[in-house]
Parts: structure tokens; C-alpha cells; sequence
């Protein structure tokens, strides 16, 4: 039968979503710990598939993998069998039984990422990791209302090749923005995306990008401009991964895909509201 789990993640110490020879990515743990579990010595392994390969130093709220066994136990039996040989960064939230139909990459039509960033004259050591950091000077902040302004232009369907890595597998670089929507609160800053699909590193392109305005070194009008050119080497450097969480994932109801628990974890309160919208 077909399985179908909702998984949360510190990326902190992982190499990645994608299984490496290093052994020392997300899916290699949960893959032996999913073998473990079923406990039979004929398993030589099990494979997932999951709806987004997140980078290295990558979070996830509410990533979504499936796989296939004939193993059958209680839906809370495989949350507690399988969370007992996880490392303690990375835990299975909900199992369900789903149709064999069900594809957790290929029937993903919506993700949903969330930047965190914290500014200020120095970092912050109880969130190592867990956000990006710009050190601006005490009094100083980002420029909110320009980055939103700036944002509104990537709206859409574009061809999005100007925030997309030069390691990026995606057939195609035209991909469609539902939302785009930047918060504050003290130092902190959040940047929401919720779209059709991501290119690899476009988040966080788009962050670096829009840093950039934020500050004052380039005007709203110029993300306009770099959308249009197509071309990664105008945009700015690619933003830290630490900050970047894979929020939620978004199936044909008929699935019955359960929402991931936000309220484990550290984004804000009003920010957890408009995420659950």
C-alpha cells in the first residue's frame, strides 16, 4: 500500500533533502529510519519521494513524502515507531493511508516557503540557524513598503531565469507566483511565497534581491528590470539558507492531506495566522 507522511525539519545539520554518498541528508535518515522500522532483514531499503528537495541548512514546517510497503500497522504506530530512530531534528507529524494515484512531488500543484530574517548591530545566538541574519546599524531597517511594492511584479507567470541556479534541473524556468507578501516585526523581517513550483535557489535569489532595495542600494523598479533580463548574473548573490523554511505543501482535496502543526516553531504569531489561510 501507499503511505503518505507529513515531516518537519531543522535543515541545520543535513546535507540537504536528497540522499548523498555522505548518508547525511534528510531522506537518508528517514529512509533508515522507515527500514528499522518495519524491522523485516528481506527490506533492504525503502524509497520516498518527496514534494520538495530542500538545500542544505534548509527547514521544513510541513514537507510531504510518500512511499510504498506491505507493511500494515496503525497510522500512530508508524508517527511513534518511526519517530523512535529519527534524529531528534527531524519528525514524522502524521501518516496516512493514501491511494496508490497519490504522488507527493508530481501532484504538488502549490508551495508555500516563508524567509526569516533578523536585522540588527549584532546576531543573534538562540536563533543560529534558524534565520538569516543582516547586520544593520541600531535605528536603521529595511525599507518594508519599497520591497512590497518592489514584489508586485513577480506576480504571475514569468520566466523566472534571473533568481535560478546554474545547477537548476527544472525543464523549464517559467514558473507562476500566487503571493508574495513581506511582514515586520521589531528586527525581524518575514517574506512569504507561495506559488506553482520554485527553482532551485529562487527564494532565496529573490530575497537577496530584494534585501537590496530594502536597503536603498537599488530602486523598487529595479526587480522589474531584472525580471525582464533573464539573466542570474544581474540579481544579487544568493541569500544564506539558514532563514528558509518549506512551509506547506497543497494537494486536490480529495487526498484529505492533512495541514502541517505551524505552531511548532518559531515564526510569530501573526504571521502563523495568514500562513493558515
Amino acid at each position: 500500500m501507499r503511505l503518505a507522511l507529513g515531516l518537519q525539519y531543522d535543515g541545520a545539520a543535513f546535507s540537504g533533502w536528497q540522499t548523498q554518498s555522505n548518508g547525511n541528508t534528510v531522506q537518508d535518515h528517514l529512509e533508515e529510519a522507515l527500514r528499522q522500522f518495519v524491522g523485516d532483514p528481506q527490506v533492504q531499503e525503502v524509497k520516498t519521494i518527496t514534494a520538495g528537495r530542500t538545500d542544505t541548512g534548509v527547514h521544513a514546517l510541513g514537507q510531504v513524502v510518500h512511499f510504498d510497503t506491505e507493511v500494515v500497522r496503525p497510522e500512530n504506530s508508524w508517527i511513534k515507531g518511526v519517530n523512535s530512530f529519527l534524529p531528534k531534528s527531524v519528525v514524522v507529524q502524521w501518516v496516512k493511508a493514501v491511494p496508490e494515484t497519490f504522488d507527493a512531488r508530481y501532484l504538488a500543484f502549490e508551495r508555500t516557503y516563508c524567509y526569516a530574517l533578523y536585522t540588527g548591530a549584532h546576531s543573534a545566538p538562540l536563533v543560529q540557524g534558524k534565520a538569516g541574519y543582516l547586520m544593520l546599524p541600531n535605528g536603521k531597517s529595511l525599507d518594508i513598503p519599497a520591497m512590497q511594492m518592489a514584489s508586485q511584479c513577480l506576480i504571475g507567470e514569468h520566466d523566472f531565469s534571473s533568481f535560478r541556479s546554474s545547477e537548476c534541473q527544472s525543464k523549464t524556468p517559467v514558473k507562476t507566483l500566487y503571493q508574495v507578501e513581506i511582514h515586520s516585526e521589531g528586527p525581524w523581517v518575514y517574506f512569504v511565497l507561495k506559488g506553482n513550483a520554485f527553482l532551485h535557489h529562487m527564494v532565496r535569489n529573490l530575497v537577496g534581491s530584494l534585501v537590496l532595495i530594502g536597503q536603498g542600494k537599488e530602486s523598487p523598479e529595479w526587480l522589474k528590470t531584472l525580471l525582464e533580463a533573464k539573466n542570474r548574473q544581474l540579481a544579487a548573490p544568493t541569500f544564506m539558507a539558514d532563514g528558509l523554511y518549506l512551509v506547506r505543501v497543497g494537494y486536490p482535496e480529495h487526498f484529505e492531506i492533512p495541514e502541517p502543526n505551524l505552531t511548532a516553531s518559531l515564526l510569530p504569531s501573526g504571521l502563523l495566522k495568514s500562513l493558515s489561510r
